[in-house]
């Protein structure tokens, strides 16, 4: 899979990495970059500190020496000040900014918490500071000076703290989806508010007549900036709420520093007023403001999200491209779908799509790019041995080769349609901002190309068996289709070992189970069963595989997942058919996992800590049976459960209790609990030829009525290195 670069020569996929650049001279890159990063960051802790301090002891001498009723120190001079006070803001800001780089992804309330947790918390520290600052002048009966600059002072770099992480946490989010007048607007701000300094360096009076135009300027142009919150909508219903608590604390800790500085601004005694430091206010006005318009965009978009909506509509793309084949399309018409569903989800500028006929490309879609600038790209990638490889650059600017183009674009995403053997097409997405294709946009157009390619090699498939025995070849693609939608592998972990157990009572069958690593130590785990049999439930496991990698992008609870898929199968299943289905989200972090059954069979399970073994009893519905989503709601509910080292679960289908023997008599559930009674301490694997032998023993030989799947997870003690 393809990572994002951001180097002067293009690196691609694994496989062209190991034609250009040795693992460790990739690494040794890497080390400095992140060398550099953890020096630049000491310098600027480092330059903080001093000035502070330094400012700290003018502040406390020239206060004493008033007192005192001396002369000022002789170094008391306002450039001086000035200057201390613009190194002092200066290193927080750019430490707070090279700090906030590492903040990537989607995690929005991360954003949130980060905020509050590293930089709300200051007032409250201020807070607290300020009151044992007042009762100990009252218990005392002392006004000390000295100890109100103190507590001034410290008020001051808290202040600083705040506004500087909340600027670039704010920043962060504020360029989310950005576009390219968007990125020049926010650079123009921060060089405008920059630019403040000179007025504190130089000890100019912002409130002058002259400046307060600009003052007026500057706020409309902050009030601009804070229309731009994207992130917003893509905040679920329960993170909206959090999201809500934590930026009204936020506000709170604004009202606070702007309620103390303007309170103690009228003291007559103070050595230096920070309330009259231009850039102060403004970025309080930034942050100030931009909480203000989240809180209230999150406020009154409650009800409603309209990222829901774009997920919808990737769904229903993924939807049309596995019914491709069942609609009679083309490859003409499936390539026409593509095009148009990723430009949408990716939003690019522009983009080609290149069919591979007889080895040689050929153009088929177009969008705003001509032919000589393409035949200048492909020319380039050639060169660089970039040949119908995944590759996503995000910072084309800084390649010389394509900075040589002169092209308009900043990121590219190519992205080809191959299976082992074959090559379909390339698709290339061009964006003219950097860091235009994020991970999340990444994943949903691998999905449309996985499922398109998919549909591809289908639809040829499908036309090469009409030329032959119809029916036998039909069920032959049905067959290659199943096969390729259930993995042959899970991945293995030292917390966790699962086997798997698939057969079809025909040549195709409706069962089936899948994964997705939703991240390092969560993986969800779904099974189901088709009603029907043959191709048409072949299908139906495309659509369903479609709508689990889809939905899932989006790490939604089991019981969410449930109702979501309800909605979609329930505008392509007959009225005759329906699915049912289990899914479990394990978390080795937290030693359990979480799952929501739609009609699908009881979850068998063995607690090592009781020495017991039972059937988890949770209520569902099969998926597609009641086609109003509100009334389905009411049918599914969601279950967590604390697993021990040394648990097993037994997840399978029907076939396995409901087969029978030559008396007719069903396998049954109670025998399956017993053969993991008595085999729960074998390895998954040794479990399940176990219980998969007593079943054969039962039935007799090759004696298969319907589809058969079995899952046996086992939990291992927990090792050193997790």
């Amino acid at each position: 899979m393809a990572k994002e670069q951001n180097f002067f020569l293009p690196f691609t996929t694994k496989e062209a990495k190991e034609h250009h650049t040795p693992a460790w001279l990739r690494t040794r890159a890497d080390s400095r970059f992140m060398l550099y990063k953890t020096n630049a960051k000491s310098l600027l802790a480092i330059s903080a500190l001093i000035s502070w301090l330094l400012l700290l002891v003018y502040v406390l001498l020239t206060a004493e020496s008033t007192l005192a009723g001396t002369d000022a120190p002789r170094f008391a001079l306002p450039f001086f000040r000035n200057l201390l006070i613009v190194i002092f803001i200066v290193s927080v800001f750019l430490f707070q900014r090279l700090q906030t780089e590492t903040l990537k992804g989607m995690d929005f309330i991360g954003y949130l918490w980060n905020l509050f947790s590293k930089a709300g918390v200051t007032a409250y520290l201020s807070v607290a500071l300020y009151l044992v600052y007042r009762v100990y002048n009252n218990y005392a009966d002392v006004k000390s000076s000295l100890l109100l600059h103190l507590v001034y002072q410290v008020n001051f770099a808290l202040l600083v703290l705040f506004l500087a992480k909340a600027f670039y946490i704010w920043r962060q989010l504020l360029l989310y989806h950005k576009n390219k007048f968007l990125q020049i607007a926010w650079d123009w701000f921060e060089l405008l508010l920059a630019a403040t300094l000179l007025l504190t360096l130089f000890n100019f009076d912002y409130t002058n007549y002259v400046f307060l135009p600009l003052l007026a300027l500057m706020g409309f142009y902050i009030l601009f900036l804070c229309t731009n919150m994207k992130w917003v909508a893509y905040l679920t219903f329960n993170n909206k709420s959090r999201s809500l608590v934590l930026l009204g604390a936020v506000l709170l800790s604004c009202y606070i520093f702007v309620r103390f500085f303007l309170n103690t601004s009228e003291r007559t005694d103070l050595v230096i007023d920070y309330s009259g430091v231009g850039f102060l206010l403004l970025a309080m006005m930034f942050v100030t403001m931009y909480t203000l318009a989240a809180f209230l965009v999150s406020l009154f978009s409650l009800p409603t999200s309209s990222v829901f909506e774009q997920k919808s509509e990737d769904l229903l793309n993924f939807q049309r491209l596995s019914l491709s084949i069942q609609q009679g399309q083309s490859e003409a018409q499936v390539y026409d779908m593509l095009f148009e569903s990723t430009i949408k989800a990716s939003d690019a500028n522009a983009a080609w799509f290149e069919v591979i006929r007889n080895s040689e490309p050929q153009t088929t879609h177009l969008l705003n790019i001509q032919e000589p600038q393409i035949n200048s790209i492909r020319h380039l990638l050639k060169a660089y041995n970039i040949n119908n490889l995944d590759y996503i650059n995000n910072n084309l600017g800084r390649n010389p080769g394509f900075r040589g183009l002169a092209l308009p674009w900043k990121s590219v995403a190519i992205l080809p349609l191959k299976t082992a053997k074959h090559l379909s097409g390339v698709l290339y997405l061009l964006k003219d901002v950097e860091g235009g294709f994020d991970q999340e946009t990444v994943n949903v157009l691998r999905t449309f190309t996985s499922q398109t390619t998919l549909t591809i090699e289908n639809l040829r498939l499908v036309n090469e068996s009409l030329q032959n025995e119809r029916y036998k070849e039909e069920l032959k693609i049905a067959t290659q289709v199943q096969e390729s939608l259930i993995p042959k592998t899970f991945p293995t972990d030292s917390w966790f070992e699962i086997s798997t157990h698939s057969v079809a009572a025909k040549e195709v069958g409706g069962d089936f189970y899948d994964f997705l690593q939703l991240s390092e130590s969560r993986i969800a785990i779904i099974i189901g069963d088709v009603s029907g049999k043959g191709i048409s439930a072949a299908f139906h496991m495309a659509q369903m595989k479609g709508i689990f990698h889809g939905l899932m992008q989006q790490d939604m609870a089991p019981s969410e997942f449930m109702k979501q898929a309800n909605s979609a199968l329930s505008r392509c299943l007959e009225r005759t058919s329906f699915i049912t289905s289990s899914l479990y989200i394990i978390d080795y972090r937290m030693k359990g996992f979480m799952f929501a059954r739609a009609g699908h069979c009881h979850t068998l399970y063995y607690n090592s800590m009781m020495d017991d073994v039972f059937y988890f009893s949770t209520e569902g519905l099969g998926l597609g049976i009641i086609r109003d989503n509100r009334n389905y709601a009411g049918h599914i509910r969601e279950m967590y459960y604390d697993y021990n080292p040394g648990d097993v679960m037994v997840i399978y289908t029907d076939g396995i209790i409901e087969a029978r023997n030559a008396q007719n008599d069903e396998y049954g559930e109670e025998r399956l609990q017993h053969m993991l009674k008595e085999t729960y301490h074998l390895e998954a694997e040794d479990i399940k030829y176990a219980i998969i032998n007593d079943l054969n023993d039962f039935t007799g030989p090759g004696n298969i009525y319907d589809d058969q799947t079995l899952l046996v997870i086992k939990f291992k003690p927990t090792q050193p290195n997790t």
